[in-house]
């Protein structure tokens, strides 16, 4: 992360904020607002959304293969790529349009406050961990705290209002609100718990402060024309997809094709032990999805015979990360941030999983 602001602006904030606001409200109106409305009313009449992009409507996920890899990158990338355009237009478009300050101000504290923020902020998007991945590096860009954007960035997909209403008419309503039990702290808790880290490290010297961050976002900004504001645009665009888009296309590949590991056999000895839930949380918080994509996949294992615990970790594990989703951030957070992170999402599962038993699921 950089140690200072990019004290170029637009020629105009409230121009740049506008064009902001109108890709973010047409695209998420186009992308999730408008398709999840109509999908809600899917689930409550036939109480699915959809075959599992795991296992398709096979018992078991495919050998590895090539041809494994290929399909489920296709299946995948029909689901996701205008959520992924999307969010690499915003997360370059918040560098290019936005003015440092405002970000630093609404997300740049660490305190409770900035995290609270970045939840609320998030809950209109409803991306999936990946598709967020872009918005999250601009805003770390734009010096969000590390605790606001993990926030931003996990409620995304465990918060997200339209999968739990998913959740609720494909599931039960008693999945969904265990969803939400577990979610709230997942997302606060976890962003408060890393803007204590990076409070620490204030403390220590080792990163700026916010009232530091503020004085140097207050100062006199070089003034560019519309031209060159869009041309940076685009060359932030360029940078973000070429850095993100490899690694994450390689990783989707590779976790296609190995499928049958992560998930060897799905069947009524899959039962409420320790062991089975531990794992299964593991592959969950590996394995990418589309958003709601844990939703027809844990429909399916329960169809199969799996007992209630190894789902409810695969409810809590499967949305909120995966491989490509932390490789896309691992430069925008301290490899231990990303550690904790993933080992507090595995915890979590594990947690969903000993109340699905413990509550009778």
């Amino acid at each position: 992360m950089k140690n200072t602001l990019d004290a170029r602006q637009t020629p105009n904030p409230i121009i740049g904020l506008a064009i902001f606001g109108l890709i973010a409200v047409i695209g998420l109106f186009y992308v999730k607002w408008f398709p999840y409305y109509n999908r809600a009313f899917v689930a409550a009449s036939h109480h699915s959304i959809g075959n599992s992009i795991l296992m398709g409507t096979a018992a078991t996920a495919p050998e590895p293969s090539l041809q494994a890899a290929l399909d489920y990158a296709r299946a995948y990338g029909k689901a996701i790529w205008q959520a992924m355009v999307l969010g690499l237009l915003l997360g370059s478009a918040l560098q290019a349009l936005l003015p440092p300050r405002w970000v630093v101000k609404a997300l740049g504290g660490t305190g409770f406050g900035s995290v609270l923020a970045g939840g609320l902020m998030s809950l209109p998007g409803m991306m999936c961990t990946c598709c967020a991945a872009p918005v999250v590096a601009g805003l770390r860009q734009r010096h969000a705290s590390a605790g606001g954007a993990l926030a931003f960035w996990l409620g995304n997909t465990v918060l997200n209002p339209a999968t739990l209403v998913f959740i609720g008419f494909v599931l039960g309503w008693h999945w969904a609100a265990l969803r939400l039990a577990l979610g709230i702290p997942m997302v606060f808790g976890l962003g408060y718990l890393l803007n204590r880290m990076s409070q620490a490290a204030k403390d220590n010297g080792a990163d700026p402060s916010l009232g530091q961050l503020l004085d140097e976002g207050a100062q006199p900004a070089a003034v560019f024309s519309w031209s060159q504001v869009l041309i940076r645009w685009g060359q932030i665009l360029a940078r973000m997809t070429l850095r993100l888009l490899p690694e994450y296309i390689v990783l989707v590949l590779l976790l296609g094709a190995a499928r049958a590991w992560l998930f060897p056999h799905i069947g009524p000895d899959i039962g409420n032990h320790l062991l089975w839930i531990a794992a299964l949380a593991v592959a969950g918080a590996l394995f990418v999805i589309p958003t709601a994509g844990e939703v027809p996949i844990i429909q399916a294992m329960l169809s199969l015979g799996m007992a209630a615990g190894p789902a409810g970790a695969l409810l809590m594990t499967l949305p909120p990360i995966s491989l490509p989703s932390l490789a896309m951030l691992g430069k925008s957070f301290r490899p231990r941030e990303l550690a904790i992170v993933g080992l507090a999402v595995v915890a979590f599962g594990i947690a969903g999983g000993g109340l699905a038993i413990a509550l009778g699921f």
